[in-house]
C-alpha cells in the first residue's frame, strides 16, 4: 500500500469509531455504520499473549459468523473498505484483558519483536491499515519506558510510509507523566485520548464522566489531558479526543460532588441510544460542557449528547487537534439528529 492510498482523503478531520467484535452477539454489524461521516474504525480486541503473539480474540464474531453477507465483523469491515476508499481499518490489541500481558510482553526486546511480528502478520493477512495500543494502563515509569520500547519495535515491522500505528490512553495525569509523549508522538500517527471514565463506581464522588472542563480544582478534563499531551510536546493534530457513547450512572443522588451510593444500568453505564432514561429530562452543565438526566433507574446518569459534542468538536478545531473517536460505534443513536457520530463528523467540517 502506498503513503498516499494511507492516508484518509476528503476529510479534514478524523472522525473515528471502535467497532468491539462482541457486539455482533447482540445483532449489531460494521455495515450499519454511516461511512459518509467515519473515516477509521478501530476494531476491537485482538489480544496478545505472554510470549508476545497477537491473535484475534474470537475467531466466530472475527472471520465466520454471517455479517453483512459475507463472513465475520472484520470480514465485513475489510468489504466495506472496497466500497468506501476513505475509509481505515485498524486492529485494536490490548484492552482491559490485556493488563497483565503488555507489561511482559513490552519488558522484553525478544518479546517485543515477536509481538511486532505477529502484529504485521495479522495486518498482512487481512488486508488492514495498521494496529493500535490499548494498554490499560502504563502505570509506572518502568513500564512507560517500555511502553516506548514497544512503539519502537513495531515502528521496526510497521513502517510509518505504509502502516498505521495508533495507541489509546487515559486523559489522566497520573497515567500520563509516566511515559516521554514528545518520543511516544514521533512513533505513532495518533494518540486516542480518552477523554471519559473521570467518574464511575470505583470513584468514592459522583461526577461528570466526561467532562471538557473541570468545575474543581484536581479534576481531570479532556481540555487538562489535551493540555498535558501538548504542552508534554504532542502536536495537536496527532490527537483524536475521545467521545463516550455511553452514561455513567450515579444512584441516589441529583447531580456531581456527591458520596457515591451505587450505580444503576449494566456495570453501572448505559449506552447513549438508551439516554435520557424514561420519565427524566435531558440538561447540559455549561460550565463542564457534560450533558445529564436524574431520575428513574439511572439516579444521575452523566454522558455527551448533540449539545457537547458541538462545543468538544469546537475545541478541537480551536486547538489544531485531529478529530475525535468515538467508543463505540453500536451504541450511537440510529436517528441522524441524536447521532453523536453525524453531530462531531458535521461539526468538525463546518466552516
Amino acid at each position: 500500500m502506498s503513503s498516499s492510498s494511507r492516508k484518509s482523503r476528503h476529510f479534514t478531520y478524523l472522525n473515528a469509531a471502535y467497532w468491539p467484535n462482541s457486539r455482533i452477539y447482540n445483532g449489531d454489524t460494521p455495515g450499519q455504520l454511516n461511512y459518509g461521516c467515519i473515516n477509521r474504525v478501530y476494531y476491537a480486541f485482538a489480544n496478545v499473549v505472554a510470549d508476545g503473539g497477537v491473535f484475534l480474540s474470537d475467531e466466530y464474531a472475527d472471520t465466520r459468523a454471517p455479517c453483512d453477507g459475507v463472513q465475520g465483523a472484520l470480514g465485513s469491515l475489510m468489504h466495506l473498505k472496497q466500497r468506501y476508499p476513505h475509509l481505515q481499518v485498524v486492529l485494536s490489541i490490548g484492552g482491559g484483558d490485556s493488563a497483565e500481558t503488555f507489561p511482559i510482553v513490552a519488558s522484553n526486546a525478544v518479546l517485543r519483536d515477536n509481538f511486532a511480528r505477529s502484529a504485521r502478520g495479522l495486518v498482512e493477512a487481512s488486508g488492514l491499515d495498521g494496529i493500535d495500543i490499548v494498554w490499560e494502563y502504563p502505570c509506572t515509569p518502568e513500564q512507560g519506558n517500555d511502553f516506548l520500547a514497544l512503539v519502537a519495535a513495531i515502528r521496526i515491522h510497521l513502517p510509518e510510509e505504509h502502516y498505521l500505528l495508533t495507541a489509546a490512553l487515559p486523559a489522566a495525569k497520573p497515567i500520563l507523566q509516566n511515559i516521554d509523549l514528545r518520543q511516544a508522538a514521533d512513533y505513532l500517527d495518533t494518540l486516542n485520548l480518552m477523554a471519559y471514565d473521570f467518574y464511575g463506581q470505583w470513584t468514592h464522588k459522583s461526577g461528570h464522566h466526561a467532562q471538557l472542563y473541570a468545575t474543581s480544582k484536581g479534576e481531570s478534563s479532556g481540555d487538562s489531558g489535551v493540555q498535558h499531551l501538548m504542552s508534554s510536546g504532542v502536536p495537536g493534530k496527532k490527537i483524536l479526543l475521545g467521545i463516550p457513547l455511553f452514561g455513567r450512572s450515579f444512584l441516589h443522588v441529583a447531580g456531581p460532588g456527591h458520596k457515591n451510593r451505587g450505580a444503576g444500568g449494566t456495570d453501572g453505564s448505559f449506552e447513549y441510544k438508551q439516554l435520557p432514561r424514561k420519565g427524566t429530562k435531558e440538561q447540559v452543565d455549561k460550565r463542564a460542557i457534560a450533558a445529564q438526566c436524574v431520575g428513574g433507574d439511572g439516579g444521575f446518569v452523566t454522558y455527551d449528547n448533540p449539545d457537547t459534542v458541538v462545543v468538544k468538536a469546537g475545541f478541537c478545531k480551536q486547538k489544531g487537534l485531529g478529530g475525535l473517536f468515538y467508543w463505540s460505534a453500536p451504541s450511537d443513536a440510529k436517528d441522524s439528529k441524536r447521532s453523536l457520530i453525524t453531530t462531531g463528523f458535521k461539526t468538525l467540517h463546518s466552516s
